[in-house]
């Protein structure tokens, strides 16, 4: 029964984006590990930037540095 957590920043990712996800995380387990897509579980969780930290810094700040 595998898990799989992805962690993305909020950034407005579409309901159809995490359905392609879900869908090629899926398929990926079914294809190189044999996992049933039935009891294959996908979560995912969309974090504040404030939330997430890079270098020392939350990624809003990051990103301010870095552009």
């Amino acid at each position: 029964m595998p898990y799989v957590n992805i962690k993305v920043t909020d950034e407005g990712v579409t309901r159809e984006q995490k359905a392609r996800l879900i869908k090629g995380v899926t398929d990926l387990l079914q294809d190189v590990l044999g996992k049933a897509p039935a009891s294959t579980y996908v979560v995912i969780d969309e974090v504040a930037f404030t939330d997430w930290g890079v270098g020392g810094v939350n990624v809003e700040e990051w990103r301010k540095r870095h552009s």
